[in-house]
């Protein structure tokens, strides 16, 4: 891929968003109608525990107590908690149902009117705000000045620095400007300010990168190694080190890396057949470099967070 290719693709995925449509549980709520509920168009690669203080100043005056703090706020959709350190585009794939979107060499014209059907029927994504009953045992609990999203944040981009430099230095190494830039790039939305840093680390001086920062998620069905009752929303969080080469030195790809990861689910290297890889809403191709894919389309935290959609 061409640098202006992933530069292109850089910054559609930067722009992508979600509409969301954020209504008051009624457990919560004082009125007996509901009430109004919070609009807003929210970026697909940021994280919904920066919207706790926006909604809590929106619904405080709706709500039966009415001195519960910002920190009080959860997420969820359909009963399922949603996690604070999942960014939304994750949590989209995962819970939302829809059909994602197929490479356009793949998809007929019939499927692409079905897929933006598909689209508008769960668009905007209708999620419960809570203030109350805090489900601490599936969620970390936020705090009122940001310090645990930030922290949750920080550790996974030394996470992935980690495994893509073997000693996770470059991030270690940044200084407190930079790092701080980091942090108000995320909160703020601004590339201008994330793209700089983020280059630093994907290009440390002096190291070739080693591994390749993936994780998968599963729903709980598709897992036969897990037997006992599942809890509603349930994954199986797999990762595992993805070389950014095979060891015939060929280019590491989504199907080499999910064929070794996940064999069960990924038995061939060229064609799903049992289960799709689903990044940003999209099937990935199995002929994708993974590499590339790290450097156009990660997440915020550097990490390819992979939603796993059984077919059929």
């Amino acid at each position: 891929m061409s640098r202006d290719a992933t530069s292109r693709l850089r910054q559609s995925v930067w722009n992508g968003s979600l509409p969301l449509e954020i209504r008051l549980h009624k457990g919560d709520c004082r009125t007996y109608n509901e009430s109004d509920p919070y609009i807003i168009q929210f970026p697909r690669i940021s994280y919904l525990g920066l919207l706790i203080h926006k909604l809590h100043a929106f619904f405080s005056s709706s709500l039966i107590y009415p001195d519960v703090a910002a920190s009080d706020t959860w997420l969820s959709y359909e009963g399922v908690p949603l996690k604070w350190h999942y960014p939304l585009g994750l949590l989209y794939d995962l819970y939302s149902g829809a059909e994602p979107a197929y490479p356009p060499d793949t998809s007929s014209p019939s499927q692409k009117s079905e897929s933006t059907e598909e689209e508008r029927r769960h668009l905007p994504w209708r999620l419960t705000v809570h203030f109350s009953d805090y489900p601490n045992e599936q969620l970390v609990k936020l705090d009122n000045e940001d310090n645990i999203l930030h922290d949750l944040f920080k550790n996974s981009v030394k996470e992935a620095d980690y495994l893509r430099t073997g000693t996770g230095k470059t991030v270690m190494f940044l200084s407190k400007e930079d790092s701080t830039q980091l942090w108000e790039a995320v909160k703020q939305h601004d590339f201008a300010l994330y793209n700089p840093i983020n280059q630093k680390l994907l290009n440390p001086q002096g190291v070739n990168l080693r591994h390749l920062p993936v994780r998968l998620y599963l729903p709980h069905a598709a897992s036969d190694s897990l037997k006992e009752e599942a809890s509603p929303g349930s994954l199986r969080v797999v990762q595992s080190l993805v070389p950014t080469n095979l060891s015939s030195r060929q280019p590491q790809t989504i199907g080499t890396a999910l064929n070794s990861i996940l064999p069960t689910l990924f038995p061939s290297r060229r064609s799903a057949l049992l289960a799709q890889a689903v990044l940003h809403g999209a099937v990935l191709p199995l002929s994708a470099s993974v590499e590339e894919l790290i450097r156009a389309t990660a997440y915020l935290d550097g990490w390819l967070h992979i939603a796993v959609v059984m077919m059929g």
